[in-house]
Order: C-alpha cells, then sequence, then structure tokens
C-alpha cells in the first residue's frame, strides 16, 4: 500500500494508523498547491481531487477520503482492534466519532487556513471550535480517549486536527483535559513515528 500525504495535513491521521495497523506500506510526499510530487508527477493522475489522503492499494486501487481508508485498514487487521466489529454498535458510535471530527472540527478549520477570509469570519470559526472543544473536554474528563479507555481510529483523527491550533492562533490551554489528551497523543510511539516520516518533528 501507498499513501499520497502532504506533512501536517490530514493525511496524517491514515499514515498514524498505518504504523498502528503494522501493516506494509510506503507514503508519497505531495505539493497541494501545484498538485504534484517531489520528482513531479501529477498527483490528479492518481486522485482526481487533488487533495490528501489517498491510499493505493497493491492491484492499483485508489482509495479517497479519510475516514474511509482508515477504516479499510483497520478491517484488515481485527486482532489490533483499532475499530470495532463491523455492523456492531460500537461501530457505528465509532463512525460518530469519525463524523463529528471530519465535519465539526476538519471543516471548521479550513477557513482559518484561507488568505482570503476576511478575520472578522475567522472569529466566527474560532468561536465554533471553542464550543466543539469544550465538549471534548468534558468528555476527557472522564475518558482517555474518544471510545473510552482504548485506542481507536477517531484519535488519530482529533489529534491531527488538534496540531492545526497553533498555526490558527487557536489557544486550548483552557481546556485541561483536552490539552493531556493532545499530549498523551503525542507521546505514542507510533503517532511519534508518523510525525518523523513526514518532517514534522526530528
Amino acid at each position: 500500500m501507498k499513501l499520497f500525504y502532504a506533512p501536517g495535513a490530514c493525511s496524517l491521521s491514515p499514515h498514524i494508523i498505518l504504523h498502528e495497523s503494522g501493516l506494509k506500506h510506503t507514503i508519497a510526499k505531495t505539493n497541494l498547491k501545484d498538485k504534484t510530487f517531489d520528482d513531479g508527477g501529477d498527483y490528479k493522475q492518481k486522485n482526481p481531487h487533488g487533495y490528501v489522503p489517498a491510499l493505493e492499494l497493491d492491484d492499483g486501487t485508489i482509495l479517497t477520503e479519510g475516514p474511509a481508508i482508515v477504516q479499510y485498514i483497520a478491517d484488515k487487521v481485527p486482532e489490533k482492534q483499532l475499530a470495532p466489529a463491523a455492523g456492531s454498535l460500537d461501530r457505528a458510535k465509532m463512525q460518530g466519532w469519525l463524523n463529528f471530527v471530519s465535519t465539526e472540527l476538519h471543516k471548521g478549520f479550513s477557513p482559518l487556513f484561507n488568505a482570503a477570509m476576511p478575520e472578522e469570519a475567522k472569529k466566527l470559526f474560532r468561536e465554533k471550535l471553542l464550543q466543539r472543544f469544550e465538549v471534548l473536554d468534558r468528555h476527557f474528563g472522564k475518558n482517555q480517549y474518544l471510545m473510552g479507555d482504548h485506542f481507536t481510529l477517531p484519535d488519530a483523527y482529533l489529534f491531527t486536527v488538534l496540531n492545526w491550533t497553533k498555526p490558527t492562533n487557536i489557544d486550548i490551554a483552557q481546556f485541561k483535559n483536552l490539552t493531556a489528551y493532545h499530549v498523551r497523543m503525542g507521546a505514542r510511539p507510533t503517532v511519534q513515528a508518523a510525525m518523523k516520516a513526514e518532517g514534522l518533528i526530528k
């Protein structure tokens, strides 16, 4: 399998999960501005959307969209318990968290990276994100991870988007439980391995 990624982008989530899975994989860095690889190849030939992540399977099939990719990986290694069994209530709950991170957090950050977005509008998006963080802070007052005491797929996704608070000038220090969760996640060996591979840490 080959993961197409951009350093620190949402592709970090499936990158972490690949390390968690132990599955053999390679990674290919992409330039999201001009949709190319480091060698000048056209990324849109692999993924017409032009954004990351995308996962190329050994038979050449291309999977897109982070939540779909991570579930595919998890189901290849059920013994790792990265996701509850398909069709179970807990699987639906986990998918709920994946959707929450995707729609309520990830998409809330997107305008903050847009240089053309007026600062007044960005303020509204930051306020909405802080409301979501408050809910998460309460959750982590009682839980180590999103699904309780066990790491699962949406934790990699949440960690990834929480990393974006720094470049978008969102202070989460007031959320002690959420901050502790972010630190705890960052210390996982698999998270460290993925971030080192992307050049995010030494």
